[in-house]
């Protein structure tokens, strides 16, 4: 397989490289390393099959905003994170917030997220985008990807390839026609009410998002559920 261009392979110096070969060492993963999948307990993981992420898979989450994409995306991180591996995520707006991903079930000490500077996808070249991510994958069991406005098709096919070699779960975070690869699992969040709107009570209850998932093999046929999420 012939190697990334070197704008998808950030240089590391000797620092960096010791720094991350401690951070390996002090968070050794739970779950062994020859287990070719990591269990997705719930609602969502009874959509998957044999409810279980395969290592080096590409998962797309899709869903128009507000309705529960970004929490579909937290749940499949809190699967690694449950069973002692590392997970990260790639946010381009802020929006993946300490306080969502803890409720999803993220153990947030081992979830690190990525920011451009302001916040804005904008001020975030798709050069660098795509090195972060690629970095990521270096290091981690399951890399959210939050996507810009378009991905370049071949970048997107370098991090499927990457993912795939690394045995990294890849989890690209957006609209589908931003994401110029293949995907083995497509999670759709198709939205659902919030309790307490409109009924004057102006208290927020648990809400009920439907999720579609369809993708290759045994994904094949499209599977419908429901994840209650917090208020």
């Amino acid at each position: 397989m012939a190697s990334a261009p070197a704008r998808l392979l950030p240089l590391r110096d000797v620092d960096a490289r010791t720094a991350l070969a401690d951070v390996a060492r002090r968070h050794r993963p739970v779950s062994a390393a020859h287990e070719r999948v990591i269990p997705v307990s719930g609602p969502l993981g009874e959509l998957l099959p044999n409810a279980a992420l395969v290592r080096g898979a590409v998962v797309g989450v899709e869903g128009l905003p507000g309705a529960g994409a970004s929490s579909v995306a937290l749940t499949l991180a809190a699967a690694v994170t449950a069973v002692g591996e590392w997970a990260a995520a790639v946010d381009l707006d802020g929006s993946l917030g300490g306080r969502a991903a803890a409720e999803a079930g993220v153990a947030l000490d081992r979830f690190a997220v990525v920011r451009p500077p302001g916040y804005q996808a904008s001020g975030f070249p798709m050069d660098r985008w795509a090195a972060v991510v690629a970095t990521l994958l270096d290091g981690m069991s399951l890399v959210v990807a939050e996507l810009p406005r378009s991905v370049r098709a071949a970048d997107a096919r370098r991090l499927v390839a990457r993912a795939r070699e690394r045995e990294v779960i890849l989890v690209p975070f957006g609209p589908a026609r931003a994401w110029g690869a293949d995907t083995t699992l497509r999670v759709q969040a198709i939205g659902g009410d919030w309790p307490g709107l409109g009924d004057g009570s102006g208290v927020l209850g648990e809400r009920t998002i439907r999720v579609q998932v369809d993708g290759r093999g045994a994904a094949a046929r499209p599977r419908t559920g429901a994840l209650v999420l917090a208020s």
